[in-house]
């Protein structure tokens, strides 16, 4: 039978003492302050890309829009060349996006 030694106490929660225990609560509140600030930087983030993409969009509707025109007169005038463009340009995302 194994006797327990007065030094060794059963209960070793009672023996951390103050300054340790203030100390991991430092470090978790720290940790907790660390982590709201990455998430506040994040969403900042988040919403400037979201802000840049709806420019983006806005910028190519536009330039669609300047663009109908000259398509429309090309179908009229030579409507095989535009298309054998059309093609190409097809191929030509194909390939990008494939990659």
């Amino acid at each position: 039978m194994t006797h327990q030694r007065a030094e060794y106490p059963l209960d070793y929660s009672t023996t951390v003492d103050k300054p340790t225990s203030d100390r991991v609560q430092n470090a978790a509140g720290a940790a907790a302050d660390k982590a709201a600030e990455v998430a506040a930087n994040a969403q900042e983030f988040a919403g400037k890309v979201v802000d840049q993409a709806r420019e983006y969009s806005d910028q190519a509707q536009e330039a669609a829009k300047n663009f109908k025109p000259f398509v429309e007169k090309s179908m009229k005038e030579q409507p095989m060349a535009t298309l054998a463009v059309a093609a190409l340009i097809g191929a030509a995302l194909g390939a990008l996006w494939k990659r």
